[in-house]
């Protein structure tokens, strides 16, 4: 006899239920694919709604932390402060220009790079001069920061912008998972030289694919343009006049996006709810939950909890159906990055890592899904595991 098996939960699946056949449709029979109305229309909606004077579509969010680091002129040689617990692209863009990531440890209740940490590491290991901020050992230029806009939880921006003004540190926000996160009053991806956004299928909006460049430079957004469109500087010559990549969104997917972003607020709305759902059925558990930053209005993107005996929670809920994943592997722990600078006094990512598991947050769960998670997660804990 077959074992009944409850119907699947997934993690975090697209909810495409607006005009988005309807828009890929339109843009399709336009025949503007690689530029086009469309993606005019998402870059405005985006703008508009982040309060940001420019916005540039390109075709992953990948590729727009890459293009916004060297717009922030980060060159080969270079270190870049980045956050240990954040998703391995923070990193790899880093890597792609031929400089090194700087890892700095996060902050153990807002899972954000810890700023105390990171300014006793500018002042006791670095040194300035005309040229900028310099690795006291190494001698190498650190150009940049990164700061993760992990979840949907802001970084203290004000803390943060002061001290990159202090050491001569161009800012460049990964809001990878963050629109519709809000600090303050301003749009997160919006305080520093440049933002950068991702449309990945898990992210609150989606364009299968898909990214954008936030900035509020007229400058740099014009040369964000010319470097994703192979740096062709002839209208009709094939002058190419500084290495470029051929990283625009296109006009179909952007289509996608404009339908998508009709839904935003509804879908921000959803995952608050998907979130304080959880923390007040699982709160009597005594389990730990991301601590948003002072002042800001998270997205909720993903929402996260912290038990010690996560891998195995993780399994059980899988024999359940009910798909869950661990958070990111600490950056300094990958194989790629073992040998980068690692500035951490209590490696508090690899602790919020083990202990660390993303739960169902679609937009389109139901509070019956919603029910039975945690059902599941109150019947683990209560057979004497440790949270």
């Amino acid at each position: 006899m077959e074992t009944f098996k409850p119907s699947s939960i997934p993690l975090c699946e697209p909810n495409l239920n607006g005009r988005e056949k309807q828009y890929m449709a339109e843009a399709i029979d336009s025949n503007w694919l690689s530029g086009g109305s469309f993606l005019r229309r998402f870059e405005q909606q985006l703008a508009d709604y982040t309060g940001t004077a420019h916005v540039i579509g390109v075709s992953n969010g990948t590729s727009a932390l890459q293009v916004a680091l060297t717009l922030a002129g980060v060159e080969k040689g270079d270190l870049v402060l980045v956050p240990d617990l954040t998703f391995v692209a923070t990193a790899n863009a880093v890597r792609y220009l031929g400089a090194n990531p700087v890892i700095v440890d996060i902050d153990a209740r807002t899972w954000l790079m810890d700023l105390d940490l990171l300014l006793d590491f500018l002042e006791n290991q670095t040194y300035r001069n005309s040229g900028g901020c310099f690795h006291r050992e190494s001698h190498r230029r650190i150009k940049a920061v990164v700061p993760v806009h992990l979840l949907g939880n802001v970084c203290e921006m004000e803390q943060l912008n002061a001290i990159a003004e202090r050491f001569s540190l161009a800012v460049v926000e990964d809001a990878a998972c963050s629109l519709g996160s809000f600090r303050n009053g301003r749009h997160s991806g919006t305080s520093g030289l440049l933002g950068t956004m991702s449309f990945n299928s898990n992210k609150i909006i989606t364009t299968a694919g898909g990214g954008a460049i936030l900035t509020n430079d007229d400058a740099l957004a014009k040369r964000a343009r010319h470097l994703i469109t192979q740096a062709k500087s002839h209208p009709t010559e094939y002058i190419h006049d500084e290495l470029g990549y051929n990283f625009r969104l296109v006009n179909p997917l952007a289509a996608m996006g404009c339908a998508q972003i009709e839904q935003l607020p509804g879908f921000v709305l959803r995952k608050k709810e998907v979130a304080a759902y959880y923390e007040n059925e699982l709160g009597d558990y005594g389990i730990i939950f991301q601590q948003l930053t002072p002042g800001t209005d998270s997205n909720h993107w993903h929402s996260a909890m912290l038990v010690s005996e996560s891998r195995s929670l993780i399994a059980a809920l899988a024999a359940e159906n009910i798909e869950t994943r661990p958070l990111w592997t600490p950056i300094h722990e990958l194989p790629v990055f073992r040998q980068d600078l690692y500035v951490s006094h209590e490696n508090v990512a690899a602790n919020v890592s083990r202990r660390g598991i993303m739960l169902p947050c679609s937009t389109s769960v139901s509070d019956e899904q919603l029910q039975r998670v945690c059902q599941t997660v109150g019947k683990f804990l209560n057979v004497g595991i440790k949270i």
